[in-house]
């Protein structure tokens, strides 16, 4: 098993890269699991800090520009957000955490309905929590971590914003995250460094998504 994501060519790369490439339309946001769209397919979920860059993650991701709303105010997103490619795999932007704006009753609604997904989705394969590479793990993202580990869900850390760390610091990052989840039951053992802005590290992520799919399959 490799630390890091690009340690050696893909034959996913590829397959990520047309499976990504695809028609990705929004499906749904869903406030509560009550309302949650029938299961199809394979899904993956992207969770993180309301700051961290899901929304600019998706569009780079996808390819597309706008597919996910951007907003400077964190927060935003109060919702599960639905987002799919034709019936083998929807992508599943979950309600930021961690800022200190919202109502308390918000928060806690949010945080039953995440919780409640992730023990009711039987075709969610992977949460991707993404982690913002100037600061690494902070204390509230060990909190859904330790949310992960108890619903068995398997996770895997996505490095945002890697753009904005010195080349020769961002190894020291990568090896400080994967020593803070190698103890974690559900933790999948490695790291994603990616930038919306430069497009780094998304091949290597469309990649994986890619093999996850097969190994569904």
């Amino acid at each position: 098993m490799t630390d890091t994501a690009s340690d050696a060519p893909d034959p996913f790369l590829e397959t990520g890269r047309l499976l990504f490439a695809g028609d990705w339309q929004f499906v749904t946001a869903a406030p509560t699991v009550e309302v949650l769209p029938p299961m199809v397919g394979m899904e993956i979920a992207l969770a993180g800090r309301s700051n961290v860059g899901k929304s600019s993650l998706v569009n780079a991701l996808t390819g597309r520009k706008a597919l996910a709303r951007t907003s400077v105010t964190p927060g935003r997103t109060q919702e599960l957000i639905f987002f799919r490619v034709g019936p083998e795999l929807s992508l599943v932007d979950m309600p930021g955490y961690g800022f200190a704006k919202a109502p308390k009753e918000k928060v806690e609604a949010w945080t039953h309905t995440i919780k409640a997904y992730l023990r009711g989705r039987v075709n969610l394969a992977r949460v991707f929590v993404l982690i913002d590479s100037r600061h690494g793990i902070k204390p509230v993202d060990e909190e859904i971590l330790d949310l992960l580990d108890k619903a068995a869900v398997s996770y895997a850390i996505i490095l945002t914003k890697s753009d904005q760390v010195k080349p020769t610091a961002l190894p020291h990052v990568i090896a400080g995250v994967l020593e803070k989840i190698k103890r974690r039951p559900a933790a999948y053992p490695v790291v994603f460094p990616t930038s919306s802005q430069t497009g780094a590290g998304f091949p290597e992520l469309r990649a994986a998504v890619a093999r996850l799919l097969h190994e569904q399959g």
